[in-house]
């Protein structure tokens, strides 16, 4: 007989940390970058960043979804606060997968499509810091 999935003994230490984490849920003012994804699922990501001398200041999130896209997404800000700009690139879903250890299978999307959401203000805040002026007018 098959053994009935626990969530709190199941899960890594790390999966539940950021499951529950709450501080990365806000909204920024006046965010550098901006980024927003939603996945086939549903579950929506916006992520705000906050940029000073080409470093991740802040980073904030807006979550609409499931436990899995906000232990992925708190997992991005763990990550990226306080590294360059450019190096947060370097981020992939396998890197959020591998820390959180116990990512079901079937929510590996939820990896990608906050990956996608940090891409895009990345993209966002590299836009904002090349034509400053820009940022008054992107985003909304």
């Amino acid at each position: 007989m098959e053994k009935e999935f626990d969530f709190f003994s199941d899960h890594s230490e790390a999966f539940l940390e950021m499951a529950f984490c709450p501080d990365y849920l806000e909204r920024l003012a006046r965010p550098d970058g901006y980024g927003k994804n939603t996945g086939d699922c549903g579950d929506t990501v916006e992520v705000f960043l906050s940029v000073d001398q080409g470093r991740i200041q802040e980073i904030s999130f807006q979550i609409d979804g499931c436990v899995n896209t906000r232990a992925c997404a708190n997992t991005i800000g763990r990550m990226v606060h306080g590294r360059k700009l450019e190096d947060a690139w370097a981020i992939t879903p396998g890197d959020i997968i591998h820390y959180l250890q116990t990512l079901p299978e079937s929510s590996h999307h939820c990896a990608e499509l906050s990956c996608g959401a940090l891409y895009r203000a990345l993209a966002h805040a590299r836009t904002n810091i090349r034509d400053p002026w820009k940022k008054n007018y992107i985003f909304k």
